[in-house]
């Protein structure tokens, strides 16, 4: 039995694999404020989805993390300089691995692995209440991606500096049209926040010069609505030299990081 956990800012979920892939049972709870509960919600609910059975592996997501276990501030959450393994480590035998990595690079992975013609190159972003980018090579996590999150990069937005994700999330783009994505059916103001999004892909697409950017999160739902239109912006705005990857929609944004979780721990499986 594989083990993953998806922490969000507001719930996290975690799911009992098999391990040819399929969810034996899940469930979640919402995320505490506190650490020290978070990992007493979260051994519980380990406990109680193993049962009688030892897991072969847990697999951990989590935002902002900056190495393999360490996360020295949460966006989202008041936790800071938390070392999740070393945290979790005492309630399990020291023969059970535990590993952990960032949500959205373990979404990425989620979202390849799961294609029947994976690309070679994919960024992925996931757009929520903040956002994050995963660089998969060859269908695995790949260490070119820096540990800060994507929607960390500072851009110019307004005549004055900001993080990418402080003006193009689901969070600023709650704060700046009063409504939710969902509610959002002007052509207009998907074209405004189409300029929002524009402004870290211009920065990340050159760099990482992938195949296909596939876009994931709440905003990734409704990539109907501006999909076609940011992907002919991006391509206008590259150099010449310049690769033009096809941009497509997560094809489970909701739970692209709890399979990451597995496939990581797969990988991490096949290779002691």
């Amino acid at each position: 039995m594989i083990i993953a956990v998806d922490t969000g800012g507001t719930k996290t979920l975690v799911a009992a694999f098999s391990k040819s892939g399929s969810i034996i049972a899940s469930t979640k709870f919402p995320t505490p404020v506190d650490q020290l509960e978070y990992v007493g919600f979260l051994v519980q609910t380990i406990r109680d989805l193993c049962k009688e059975t030892t897991p072969q592996i847990i697999s951990i997501a989590m935002p902002d993390i900056t190495d393999k276990s360490f996360v020295p501030v949460f966006s989202n959450l008041p936790w800071s300089n938390f070392d999740v393994i070393k945290a979790l480590r005492p309630f399990f035998a020291a023969s059970i691995p535990i590993i952990a990595a960032n949500d959205a690079k373990l979404g990425g992975l989620g979202e390849v692995r799961s294609m029947i013609n994976p690309s070679k190159r994919a960024l992925y972003v996931t757009i929520s209440t903040g956002i994050g980018t995963g660089f998969i090579v060859n269908g695995k996590l790949s260490s070119d991606m820096p540990s800060a999150e994507g929607g960390h990069i500072v851009l110019e937005h307004d005549g004055t500096f900001k993080l990418w994700e402080h003006f193009a999330s689901g969070k600023a783009i709650y704060t700046t049209y009063g409504k939710f994505a969902s509610d959002i059916k002007s052509k207009h103001i998907w074209r405004d926040i189409n300029k929002r999004f524009l402004s870290g892909f211009v920065v990340l697409v050159p760099l990482f010069q992938p195949d296909i950017i596939i876009i994931g999160g709440s905003i990734g739902t409704h990539f109907e609505k501006y999909g076609a239109t940011l992907e002919a912006l991006i391509h206008e705005r590259l150099s010449p030299t310049t690769k033009r990857p096809k941009l497509m929609q997560a094809s489970h944004p909701e739970q692209a990081v709890i399979y990451g979780c597995y496939y990581h721990a797969l990988d991490s499986l096949n290779t002691r």
